[in-house]
C-alpha cells in the first residue's frame, strides 16, 4: 500500500476494518462523528454494518450484540458520550465481550474515565492514548487483538488532533498470534443441539448443569485483570537513563515535550521524557526505575491533575512530583486550548528550574 494523505479519524476507520471490524455503531458527537461518518462510508463496502444509534446507550449496546456473535465490533464517542455507556462498557466486561471503544476526546479530562470507569462490579478496561495519527493506526488493531486474546473492551484515547489533522501515512495489516477461538459466540449453530448458550458468564456451566455462580466468576475475572496488568503495560521513555528532570505526559501532548527535552538537553540539562502508551495497564515499575535520582518528576497534562495520582503512586520519591499542566479548553470546548503548545510548556518547566525562557 502507497503512503496516502488521510485525516485521521480516516485512517483509523481503514485500520479498524483492516483488523477486521465488521460492526460499528455510534452516535454523531463532535469530534468522533468523523470517524462514524467513515465508518459508514467504509464498512458496507467490506461486508460490514455501520449503524448510526440514537443515542450512546443505544450504540454500545448493539456492539455488545454484534460482540455476542463472535463478530469484532466497536463503538466510539467523545468522553460525554463514553459517560453514558459505562453500564454497557461493565457488562461487556463482567460478560466477557471483546468490544473496542473509540473515544476521540474534546481533551486530556476523560483520563479517570479511561483508567478507572464508571460502570459496576470489578473490572478494568486496557487503554492506550496514541501520540499521533501512525501510532493509532498501529494501535487500533493492537486493540482488536488484545479484546479477542482476553475477552475484554479495549480502548482508544485519542482527541481532535488525531480525529481532525491530515497526515502521509501507509496503513499495513499487523501481525499477531492466534486468538482463543469463539467457541463462546452465540451464533445459532447451538440452537436445538441441547447445548444452547449464553453469555451470562456466571450462569454459565456444561449443558444442563449451572454455572460457577457470581463470585467465582468475578474471582476468575479478577484474575484475568491482574494477569494484564502484568504483561500488558507499554511506555516509552526517551534520555531517561541519566535524567535528573522527567517530564511525564500522555497522548498527543508528549510530541511538545520531546521537543522541550531536547532543548534542555543543549542547554547542559539532564532532562528526559516518560510517556504511559497504556493509561491501563499503567507502566509503574518502568516508571518508578525512570523516577530513580531525578530531582524534578514534572507531570505535564491538560487537565486539573488526573494521571499525577498515578504518577505520584509509582514516583521513587513522590516528593520530587510537581504538576506543571493544567484545564485548557478553547472557547468552544471541543478541543485543547493555550497550554496545548511547545511555548506554554517551554514556559512552566523553565520556572520550575529557574531558568530564563530565552536561555535557549
Amino acid at each position: 500500500m502507497t503512503v496516502q494523505l488521510m485525516q485521521g479519524s480516516e485512517a483509523i476507520a481503514e485500520a479498524a476494518i483492516m483488523a477486521g471490524c465488521r460492526f460499528f455503531a455510534g452516535y454523531p458527537f463532535t469530534p468522533f462523528t468523523e470517524l462514524l461518518e467513515c465508518m459508514a462510508h467504509k464498512l458496507p463496502a467490506a461486508g460490514g454494518a455501520c449503524v448510526n444509534a440514537s443515542s450512546e446507550i443505544e450504540a454500545v449496546n448493539m456492539a455488545l450484540g454484534a460482540a455476542a456473535t463472535g463478530s469484532r465490533a466497536a463503538t466510539g464517542s467523545c468522553g460525554q458520550g463514553l459517560a453514558l455507556m459505562q453500564e454497557g462498557i461493565a457488562e461487556l466486561a463482567l460478560n466477557e465481550l471483546p468490544v473496542v471503544l473509540f473515544n476521540m476526546a474534546r481533551g486530556q479530562q476523560d483520563y479517570f474515565q479511561a483508567t478507572r470507569g464508571g460502570g459496576w462490579g470489578d473490572y478494568r478496561t486496557i487503554a492506550f492514548a496514541p501520540r499521533d495519527i501512525p501510532e493509532a493506526i498501529e494501535h487500533t488493531q493492537l486493540l482488536f487483538h488484545l479484546a479477542d486474546l482476553y475477552r475484554t473492551p479495549v480502548l482508544l484515547y485519542g482527541d481532535y488532533v488525531i480525529a481532525h489533522s491530515s497526515v502521509g501515512v501507509e496503513i499495513t495489516p499487523a501481525r499477531f498470534p492466534a486468538t482463543p477461538p469463539k467457541d463462546w459466540a452465540l451464533d445459532g449453530s447451538a440452537d436445538g443441539t441441547g447445548r444452547a448458550r449464553q453469555i451470562w458468564t456466571w450462569a454459565m456451566g456444561k449443558p444442563n448443569t449451572p454455572g460457577p455462580g457470581a463470585s467465582q466468576s468475578w474471582e476468575r475475572i479478577a484474575a484475568k485483570y491482574a494477569r494484564i496488568e502484568a504483561t500488558e503495560a507499554r511506555h516509552e521513555a526517551r534520555h531517561a537513563q541519566d535524567a535528573d528532570v522527567l517530564i511525564v505526559s500522555f497522548g498527543t501532548t508528549s510530541v511538545f515535550v520531546d521537543r522541550v527535552v531536547d532543548e534542555l538537553r543543549s542547554l547542559g540539562v539532564r532532562a528526559g521524557s516518560f510517556r504511559p502508551v497504556s493509561l491501563w495497564p499503567f507502566p509503574g515499575p518502568a516508571l518508578e526505575q525512570a523516577t530513580r535520582g531525578c530531582s524534578h518528576v514534572l507531570v505535564y497534562e491538560l487537565n486539573a491533575g488526573q494521571m499525577v495520582d498515578d504518577v505520584r503512586v509509582h514516583a521513587a520519591d513522590r516528593s520530587a512530583v510537581r504538576f506543571i499542566g493544567g484545564v485548557s479548553q478553547d472557547i468552544s470546548g471541543m478541543r485543547q486550548g493555550d497550554l496545548f503548545s511547545i511555548e506554554a510548556l517551554r514556559r512552566r518547566v523553565m520556572d520550575v528550574l529557574g531558568l530564563s525562557v530565552g536561555a535557549q
